[in-house]
C-alpha cells in the first residue's frame, strides 16, 4: 500500500468573512454618497416635516408638561403657530371638548389648511336655519376660549348636505351655507372678542363633503360648520385690512326714485 503524506495547510482564517462585509460597506457607502451628490434638498419642505413629527410625537394624548409652555410662548411673541405647534393645539381643543362632554358635536383634526375643528350642524342649528340654537354658544364658547390669543388667521367654513333648499331666504346651499359661517363670524367677535380682520367666513353649499351623502347618518356629518385655524403659511398669505377711521364710514339712504336727491 502506497502511503501519502498529508499536506498541512496551517491554521485555518475564521475571520475571512470581514473581507466581503468591508467590501459591502465600501459599496453601500459610495451608493450613498452618489445619491446625496445628485438629490437637492428643499430646506422648507425638512424643516416642515420635522415640525410635524415634532408635534406628534411630543403632542400624544394631550399637552405633556412643558410643551404648553412653548405653545404660550409662540403666542406671547404675536407669531402666527405652525403646523407642528397647532398639533398641540389640537390636542387642548380635544381636551377641552371631553372636559365640556361635547366630544359627539366637536371634533378637531388637522390637515394641509391646519387645525380644523368640526361642529355638527345639531350643535348650533337646526335644520334649514341660519339662527343659532340654545346648544350653540356653549359650543362655540368651547372652541373660542380654547382657540383664543393665537396670531393665525381664522376661517369659519358652512356645508351641507346634498338636499336642495329652496325658500325666500336661501334659494340654495351657497346662502344657507354662506349665512351659517357669518353667524358664527359675528359671534366669535361679538361675543368672544376676536378681531375682526382675523376671521373670515365662507359657505361651500354640498360640495365639500367628508363622506358621501348615502345614509342620513352620513348627510348629518355633512352638515356642519368647520372652523379652521390656518397655518402659518396661509395665515401670511390672507389678504391684510385697511385702517378703518371714522372718516371712512359714509352713510348711504337706500336708492328711491320718486324722492330728490339733495345736491
Amino acid at each position: 500500500m502506497v502511503r501519502r503524506n498529508r499536506i498541512d495547510d496551517g491554521p485555518s482564517n475564521h475571520e475571512r468573512w470581514l473581507l466581503t462585509y468591508a467590501d459591502l460597506i465600501t459599496l453601500l457607502l459610495a451608493f450613498f454618497i452618489v445619491l446625496y451628490s445628485i438629490s437637492r434638498i428643499d430646506a422648507k419642505k425638512f424643516d416642515n416635516v420635522t415640525e410635524a413629527l415634532q408635534g406628534v410625537l411630543g403632542g400624544g394624548s394631550g399637552i405633556i408638561p412643558g410643551r404648553e409652555a412653548i405653545v404660550r410662548s409662540d403666542w406671547s411673541k404675536g407669531g402666527p403657530l405652525k403646523i407642528g405647534n397647532l398639533r398641540l393645539m389640537q390636542s387642548r381643543v380635544q381636551q377641552a371638548v371631553v372636559a365640556a362632554g361635547m366630544q359627539d358635536d366637536i371634533t378637531p383634526i388637522i390637515d394641509e389648511r391646519g387645525l380644523v375643528v368640526h361642529v355638527t350642524e345639531s350643535a348650533l342649528f337646526d335644520e334649514g336655519s341660519a339662527e343659532l340654537n340654545a346648544r350653540a354658544r356653549p359650543a362655540l364658547s368651547v372652541v373660542a376660549k380654547s382657540l383664543k390669543g393665537l396670531a393665525n388667521s381664522l376661517r369659519i367654513e358652512g356645508h351641507t348636505d346634498s338636499r336642495p333648499i329652496n325658500t325666500a331666504r336661501f334659494p340654495s346651499n351657497w346662502e344657507l351655507s354662506t349665512a351659517r359661517a357669518a353667524t358664527v363670524v359675528r359671534l366669535f367677535v361679538e361675543e368672544q372678542g376676536w378681531e375682526p380682520d382675523q376671521i373670515s367666513a365662507m359657505g361651500y353649499g354640498e360640495f365639500r363633503p367628508i363622506v358621501t351623502n348615502d345614509t342620513p347618518e352620513n348627510m348629518a356629518k355633512n352638515r356642519r360648520v368647520d372652523i379652521v385655524v390656518l397655518s402659518t403659511e396661509l395665515s401670511m398669505s390672507e389678504p391684510a385690512g385697511m385702517p378703518y377711521t371714522f372718516s371712512d364710514s359714509i352713510n348711504i339712504a337706500p336708492r328711491n326714485e320718486n324722492v330728490p336727491v339733495s345736491p
